[in-house]
């Protein structure tokens, strides 16, 4: 009898696979990887320690928080190696997706014998991501199980390779790569395209993230920080942000808001937000990375969709 391991997007689709009539070990990755610098290496002493650091100063993560949810379940995934089937469910968002490449580069190396299925949550209309896996019903979910995609050698060699680009210093190589994307990973192809519009625009220093949270201050009427952030997560686009992300976002640009209560911004920032002033020299942070790549190091060119080096 097939024995199949689980591989979830978070401990919130977790409890609702529980609920499934789908048997199966079930192990959540609980990482943000889209967000601070990333190594190749999966698993490493560096690379948990690297991601403890960014966690922590980002995001105040203690090491007990970080040991006892995040290093206890990759080490439970560790012991798992007598499952023939490995089933990952990850949303098509940035967020998740990222993570997911990652996963599969650990697959790669640690468990190259097992089948590998990944379940996609419908296909895409237009630009707009379908719903995270998390809302859907029942029915639906055990439909997705049903026709879940089952993965070739050349796919994983290429989630593999797209991880390893994201972890080096070279987004215009990385950019180049998923335009040859012919692998099943085709909701990749959005993804990567997302995440090089996370590196500051060459008109205002900003990027597309923090010009739309300047934009929805700027041109709607947005009482409080709240709904500033209830705003940005209701436009996800392909990001998959959660809300302390987007608190994070305001943190850092709050020199360009007169107040929160209700949101208004300065002087400065109207001048930023309509792209009359460039804030590069203020904001850019020479620790801030996005992957690999110091997030500072590249300014992104919005009329050609190219990065240029600096």
């Amino acid at each position: 009898m097939t024995k199949t391991l689980h591989i979830t997007n978070g401990d919130e689709f977790t409890a609702v696979l529980k609920t499934l009539d789908i048997s199966g070990d079930i192990i959540t990755w609980r990482e943000m990887l889209c967000e601070g610098k990333t190594t190749p290496e999966v698993g490493s002493e560096t690379f948990w320690r690297q991601r403890y650091e960014f966690l922590n100063r980002a995001y105040k993560v203690t090491k007990d928080t970080f040991i006892n949810r995040t290093l206890k379940e990759y080490r439970n995934l560790c012991n798992q190696k007598s499952q023939d089937e490995i089933v990952l469910w990850f949303n098509k968002d940035l967020f998740c997706q990222i993570n997911m490449i990652a996963v599969l580069s650990w697959i790669k190396k640690n468990r190259s014998n097992a089948t590998i299925y990944l379940i996609g949550s419908g296909v895409e209309k237009d630009s707009t991501p379908t719903p995270s896996l998390s809302t859907l019903d029942k029915a639906a979910l055990e439909k997705l199980y049903k026709d879940r995609l089952l993965l070739n050698k050349d796919d994983i060699e290429y989630g593999d390779y797209i991880w390893q680009l994201y972890c080096e210093n070279s987004p215009i190589r990385l950019q180049s790569a998923i335009k040859q994307n012919n692998s099943q990973l085709q909701y990749l192809t959005n993804v990567i395209q997302t995440h090089l519009h996370r590196f500051p625009s060459l008109k205002n220093g900003l990027n597309q993230l923090e010009n739309k949270m300047l934009d929805k201050a700027l041109y709607q009427n947005i009482k409080s920080k709240d709904l500033l952030v209830d705003a940005m997560l209701k436009d996800p686009g392909y990001y998959g942000y959660g809300d302390i992300q987007y608190y994070k976002i305001a943190s850092k640009l709050r020199p360009l808001f007169r107040s929160f209560s209700p949101v208004k911004l300065t002087k400065t920032g109207t001048a930023v937000a309509e792209k009359l002033e460039n804030y590069y020299p203020q904001i850019r942070n020479e620790n801030e990375f996005l992957g690999g790549t110091p997030k500072y190091s590249f300014l992104f060119l919005e009329d050609s969709a190219q990065l240029l080096k600096l």
